[in-house]
């Protein structure tokens, strides 16, 4: 998975502007903040140093778990596509040139409060809205057909997480890191809206209760493809890497499910495959062997997050 090329193109541009050792300390920095929780730990680093060390780290890992989320999504909505998408916390625009990739003639608005962030995804979605602010300060939010919040909701209180629902009429997506944190907050957030009347779209095949006990948590993976400049920053001996995101999505309708969602990467074996999955009755752990010519053929090509075995 790669960003459109006239996107990494533009991002190469800014990235030599910069110069590698800049780039090199203000990536060191982002990640530390990141983890950490400090973003105030970025202020030091000049502004155009800090974009570009996103552009280069963050924001193709940030496009490709959005792409494998909406192309569930539109998978699920079927004939019902949105006409509008609003982008909270839109950053640099990798959730909106996901969106644009898989509902190419809605509208696109993203909402960012970082001006820096905001003018990078002008460059290349200068037909989107834009309105600049935060969420939390906003006085009013103008409704959309699909809303996505990825990798911006942190610990959004109730109240944020209502407006967003409030502002959607069709589908609403949130997306995080793949971290037992982050699933722990949405799970939360995933029950209040199904007690508030939201249907389940993906990833989970039931609306019931999750069935996935701490220790474990649920999560996915795309693999990104990295450019020289990326390995080189991260000192990386391998030319791409796995972004682990957890996400839930849920619509004013009720959308066809799968049987079962694959939870684990499939393990292969001569004859047999072991296939993890959720199901609507709880984890099912199935041996799938050449004695079942339909399933095996099945369980050869799915994958991680893709629909069950039956």
């Amino acid at each position: 998975m790669q960003l459109p090329d006239a996107v990494r193109r533009s991002i190469q541009s800014r990235a030599e502007a910069v110069g590698f050792a800049s780039l090199a300390r203000a990536t060191l920095l982002l990640s530390d903040a990141y983890r950490d929780h400090r973003p105030q730990d970025l202020a030091p680093i000049p502004a155009e140093h800090r974009i570009a060390a996103y552009l280069v780290t963050r924001m193709p890992a940030t496009y490709a778990a959005a792409f494998h989320v909406l192309g569930e999504v539109r998978r699920r909505l079927g004939d019902r596509l949105p006409a509008s998408v609003l982008d909270v916390g839109a950053g640099t625009g990798a959730a909106s040139l996901a969106a644009r990739a898989h509902f190419p003639d809605a509208r696109l608005t993203m909402l960012e409060r970082d001006a820096g962030f905001a003018r990078a995804a002008e460059e290349w979605l200068p037909k989107a809205a834009r309105l600049t602010g935060d969420l939390a300060r906003m006085k009013e939010l103008p409704p959309h057909d699909l809303v996505i919040a990825a990798y911006s909701i942190g610990e959004m209180d109730p109240a944020q997480l209502w407006r967003l629902w409030d502002t959607t009429r069709i589908a609403l997506v949130l997306i995080e890191p793949g971290t037992p944190r982050a699933f722990t907050a949405l799970a939360a957030m995933r029950t209040a809206l199904l007690q508030r009347g939201a249907q389940m779209v993906a990833p989970c095949p039931a609306s019931g209760p999750c069935p996935i006990e701490s220790p474990d948590w649920c999560h996915f993976a795309a693999r990104v493809e990295r450019t020289s400049l990326h390995r080189r920053l991260k000192a990386a001996d391998l030319n791409y890497e796995d972004e682990k995101f957890s996400y839930i999505a849920v619509a004013r309708h009720a959308v066809e499910l799968p049987q079962a969602r694959i939870i684990r990467r499939p393990e292969h074996n001569p004859g047999r495959i072991q296939i993890t999955q959720c199901t609507g009755t709880g984890i099912e752990t199935r041996q799938v062997t050449r004695r079942d010519p339909v399933a095996f053929r099945k369980a050869r090509h799915a994958g991680w997050g893709d629909e069950g075995v039956e």
